[in-house]
């Protein structure tokens, strides 16, 4: 698989048309299904990113903005952050695009393991808790972690299909991180995922 750099030059990234490999069948992606930590450093295409993020929590359903992922009550609370050696952008899915969060290389930042730092790209999943009302305070952890279990599936199939290496990952420094993404307090940093090409 070739690999292009990201051409990340403006504060708003406006992505490609997301689009999977054709060949992908559901049950292609589910048997080849599998956590990977090892994967190069090499750049992913903006297509491919395009195509992974919408896959994640996209809109695939535009006129009442249903997404790729489902959420309790709809709250949609879930965003998806990428966290690029460009910097770190969030994914704004209904005008599909990335937005700069902060030009800094934060890899380091998505986990306690040394691979997190050279992946290429590390998806970070913020919960808005503030966008969960009537449920119990202790509710809002466990159901925003449902819908993060949800997206990552999501990614893994997606990276099945093209071909590509992922993992999903709990052991993060969430107050780290957050404070360097300028998270409010009622947004929490629920789980995080590596992906790359994998080395073998």
């Amino acid at each position: 698989m070739s690999t292009v750099a990201l051409n990340l030059e403006t504060d708003d990234v406006v992505l490609p048309a997301p689009a999977l490999p054709e060949r992908a069948t559901l049950e292609a992606t589910l048997r080849q299904r599998k956590s990977t930590r090892d994967v190069r450093a090499d750049a992913l295409p903006l297509a491919t990113l395009s195509a992974l993020l919408w896959a994640a929590f996209g809109i695939n359903r535009s006129g009442s903005g249903g997404r790729t992922a489902p959420s309790a009550h709809n709250w949609q609370e879930t965003t998806v952050y990428a966290v690029l050696p460009e910097g770190s952008y969030r994914y704004d899915a209904p005008s599909h695009r990335l937005c700069l969060v902060k030009a800094q290389d934060l890899r380091h930042l998505t986990g306690t393991q040394p691979f997190v730092g050279s992946a290429p790209l590390n998806l970070v999943y913020v919960a808005d808790f503030a966008r969960m009302p009537d449920v119990a305070p202790h509710e809002r952890e466990f159901l925003a972690g449902v819908a993060s279990g949800c997206i990552a599936q999501n990614v893994y199939l997606a990276c099945a299909a093209f071909g590509l290496g992922t993992v999903l990952r709990g052991l993060v420094d969430r107050r780290a991180l957050a404070h360097a993404l300028g998270l409010p307090p009622t947004q929490r940093i629920t789980l995080a995922q590596s992906v790359g090409v994998p080395l073998s």
